[in-house]
């Protein structure tokens, strides 16, 4: 069974509906991309599997259990951290003080190594020149390092990364990158929304590309990589 098991997911703001009817999975220890121009519906997909979006229909269920309808602080309780594009730190805590209020223990008896301070610094070796730095202060790749450090200090056993590469220098891209592969050799699931077609390419074992809220494409990195039809027809601009 996957760990996540979306099925026939529609969502609406208002009358106006974005996602028609999409299905995906993604399975322990695999880190899944869902690809797609700027509008498509990657953030709502995200933000439905949260909760912070209520969905229309469809199922979404999370380790077996259905998760549709649940309210953001239920998913995160039942073990999934959301990391969102503009990274919602608390501004005025430094980093440290962030890491403090996201800290949760491993759930259900987990065995794998929690998630602390120590091993923040080890992933993103960065962090701890401006551990006691105003979170405000940071520019915006540090930010997005922290985003993504902050919630994995609740030790989700699923990390819904939304667009971590969006608006950032090449070297910082580049960074991030790295941390982000060490971080999927360590074991853990990931499913990441991209617009960043080589970022995610290197970082998949599987993509779905997703054009006006419907899955149109689904496979591994290398049978995209020998589709140039696809990429051409929904992820070029």
């Amino acid at each position: 069974m996957p760990l996540l098991d979306i099925r026939n997911l529609a969502t609406a703001y208002g009358a106006s509906q974005v996602l028609f009817g999409i299905s995906l999975s993604v399975e322990a220890g695999e880190v899944v991309a869902l690809l797609g121009r700027n509008g498509a519906g990657k953030t709502t997909t995200l933000s439905s599997v949260m909760g912070l979006v209520p969905p229309r229909s469809g199922s979404i269920q999370f380790q077996g259990k259905e998760m549709f309808g649940a309210e953001p602080f239920e998913a995160c309780r039942l073990g999934l951290g959301f990391v969102a594009e503009d990274c919602r730190l608390f501004t005025g805590l430094s980093v440290a003080e962030n890491f403090e209020a996201a800290r949760m223990a491993p759930r259900n008896g987990a065995v794998r190594l929690p998630w602390d301070v120590r091993r923040i610094v080890g992933l993103f070796p960065d962090v701890r020149t401006f551990l006691e730095r105003r979170a405000g202060a940071l520019s915006g790749g540090q930010q997005r390092m922290v985003a993504i450090a902050r919630t994995l200090m609740g030790n989700p056993d699923l990390l819904l990364l939304d667009e971590p590469s969006e608006g950032l220098a090449p070297l910082v891209v580049e960074a991030l990158l790295k941390c982000l592969k060490t971080l999927k050799a360590s074991g853990a699931t990931v499913l990441i929304s991209e617009q960043n077609l080589r970022f995610a390419m290197e970082l998949a074992d599987r993509v779905y590309i997703i054009e006006k809220g419907e899955i149109r494409y689904h496979g591994t990195p290398a049978e995209l990589a020998a589709r140039p039809e696809i990429r051409q027809q929904y992820l070029m601009v």
